[in-house]
């Protein structure tokens, strides 16, 4: 065994920081927020976007005349579509969830469109003013919905294109009848049959159908000129929350937010024309896990569900955002949970749908007969992965800790993921991270301390070389006030920004977070504390995460003693480059190499 002595010279020096790894932009839960919260680090935070404030330039609408009105609320999804052709960064795509008429923007959803530079001398945000070839001019622009493809209902998540930057937008919240998407007249008001024109899709266009069925698809926009292309009626009729086009610029990923929710994917015949190609949903025990379904049907594309589920589709638990890592190579799709899912999706099992095995396999967990059983119940959600060389989806991340009753404030978790739902990724040198958005569908059952009803939700961030990653590994870089969702998650190309929406916040909060606004985080480019290198020429231990519950990982790989605060050896590990910190006790602990070298771990 190695000999390891341990002196209060190396004591001092195991309480030194971490300077060398640049900032930490972790900070702990706040119960009680009014404001957006974010590390106070090197991270610069900007509100870039207020709805209800900043005014959009709008086309001729119903009528009415080109103007400049108040942007829409309810920020959701966030698209980004660099330009190649200048020094500006690019054009931001924002969806608005919020259904109301307007005469001006249009009845039902909406959606924003504005460019964005980068300031060198503080490399912060910049909007870019511009003039569009409609005539339209200034900052903020209103995509055209009604004068293109009809009015689009409930503007929620959507597609980035891993291929080319191309954005759709999600009409998520499933509509059933005319009378439902009127609302009264605060929702969509011209209730007439609608005639399809112009979309490119053969088995669509002439094609004349009730108005409510012309919700619920992926919209493509073209955020350059402000105005959407087509509806997406050849990969179906579903609530649509997130998708992903592939960088092959063929294969589209979808998922919809529904219990039963469908993954679907469409393959294009020709990359980049979306127009034409074959769509498939997800069936598990399937040969080659897809299976197709008619697309040239437009009666079966306005019933995809109900078809899929009679030929076997595999039913998830509200799928919401699906994002591509570009450097793993692989999908992920977050399945956002229900507290007591039976109910929803019993009906379409019995008339062919099948339960995923995950949920077959936490019915066993829990002691019931099934994810059919009124008492299964799943509170937190999960991440999934779809490894896209076998098509195998497995569970990468549950929610959580998932708590069988309420929690009280001083014993709640500091880290914790509650109802994932905005997922996206962002490259920082050549390291991938994940970025998680978090909803609370309920705050029950620990999403929220005992006794608190009023949400906020967090964003973290999760290091992607991390084999097997717990809620230890989340890194929380924001937090949104009371009564918001944080969605839209978008890591900018330069790895140096990460935009997000807080999405309907409680109007009590001060301005600007009683409305929704979009946020920009830059700073990452300049190194935080994340998995060290493992590097066996390293003059210095480093320890991540620390604090730490779970596993730490170092900067080298070396026999290691590990000893408590009184200076009593505890274990030794030899050629070890992390630690399992899982079964010590809570406290101060001293992790001394054979070098010498000597670091303070705190174990929560």
């Amino acid at each position: 065994m190695k000999q390891f002595l341990f002196s209060a010279s190396l004591l001092f020096a195991a309480t030194a920081s971490h300077a060398q790894l640049g900032f930490n932009p972790h900070f702990d839960f706040t119960i009680e927020s009014e404001t957006v919260l974010v590390p106070e680090s090197l991270i610069q935070k900007q509100v870039l976007f207020i709805g209800g404030v900043d005014e959009v330039q709008t086309t001729d609408t119903y009528g009415n005349p080109a103007g400049s009105f108040p942007a829409k609320q309810w920020h959701d999804f966030i698209g980004f579509t660099a330009d190649e052709d200048s020094d500006d960064l690019g054009w931001i795509s924002v969806n608005h969830e919020m259904i109301v008429s307007d005469n001006n923007i249009g009845d039902g959803g909406g959606m924003t469109v504005f460019k964005i530079k980068r300031n060198a001398a503080t490399d912060s945000i910049e909007i870019v003013s511009q003039t569009l070839s409609d005539g339209r001019s200034g900052e903020f622009f209103n995509i055209d919905f009604a004068n293109t493809v009809g009015e689009t209902g409930m503007n929620c998540g959507g597609i980035q294109s891993a291929a080319d930057g191309r954005i759709w937008t999600a009409e998520e919240w499933f509509q059933g009848s005319n009378a439902a998407i009127y609302s009264d007249g605060a929702g969509i008001r011209d209730t007439s049959d609608f005639t399809i024109t112009g979309s490119g899709i053969a088995m669509a266009d002439g094609a004349t159908i009730k108005k409510v069925q012309n919700m619920n698809y992926m919209v493509e926009i073209d955020p350059r000129e402000a105005t959407a292309v087509r509806k997406q009626y050849n990969w179906g009729r579903q609530p649509f929350e997130g998708g992903q086009v592939m960088p092959d610029n063929k294969t589209v990923y979808l998922g919809a937010d529904n219990t039963p929710g469908v993954l679907t994917k469409f393959v294009a015949d020709v990359a980049g024309d979306f127009t034409e190609g074959t769509t498939y949903f997800y069936k598990a025990d399937a040969p080659g896990k897809w299976v197709e379904i008619d697309n040239t049907d437009l009666d079966v594309m306005l019933n995809f569900q109900d078809v899929a589920i009679e030929g076997g589709a595999t039913m998830f638990n509200r799928l919401e955002w699906v994002a591509y890592d570009e450097v793993g190579g692989h999908v992920y799709i977050t399945e956002t949970g229900r507290d007591n899912p039976a109910s929803r999706w019993n009906s379409a099992h019995d008339e062919g749908g099948q339960y995923a095995q995950h949920h077959i396999d936490r019915a066993t967990e829990q002691g019931v007969t099934g994810p059919d059983d009124s008492d299964y119940v799943d509170y937190y959600g999960r991440v999934l992965k779809l490894d896209v060389d076998t098509d195998e989806i497995s569970v990468y991340m549950e929610g959580g800790p998932d708590f069988d009753g309420d929690v009280a404030e001083g014993d709640y978790p500091n880290t914790h993921l509650s109802n994932p739902d905005g997922l996206g990724f962002i490259t920082i040198g050549d390291v991938s991270y994940m970025l998680i958005c978090e909803d609370l569908n309920g705050t029950s059952n620990g999403r929220m301390p005992a006794g608190y009803s009023n949400r906020t939700c967090e964003l973290f961030m999760l290091d992607m070389r991390i084999d097997e990653p717990t809620l230890d590994d989340l890194i929380r870089i924001a937090e949104v006030p009371f009564g918001a969702e944080i969605t839209g998650v978008r890591g900018l190309p330069d790895g140096k920004t990460i935009l997000f929406n807080s999405q309907h916040p409680s109007g009590s909060n001060p301005y600007p977070y009683n409305n929704s606004c979009t946020i920009a985080l830059t700073g990452f480019d300049k190194g935080f504390a994340s998995i060290p290198e493992v590097n066996e020429d390293a003059e210095t231990l480093e320890l991540y995460p620390n604090p730490s519950s779970g596993l730490v990982y170092m900067n080298r790989t070396t026999d290691v003693a590990i000893y408590n605060a009184n200076g009593e050896l505890i274990n030794v590990l030899t050629y070890v480059n992390k630690i399992n910190t899982s079964n010590l006790p809570a406290g101060i602990y001293y992790i001394q190499t054979t070098e010498g070298d000597a670091k303070k771990l705190i174990v929560q």
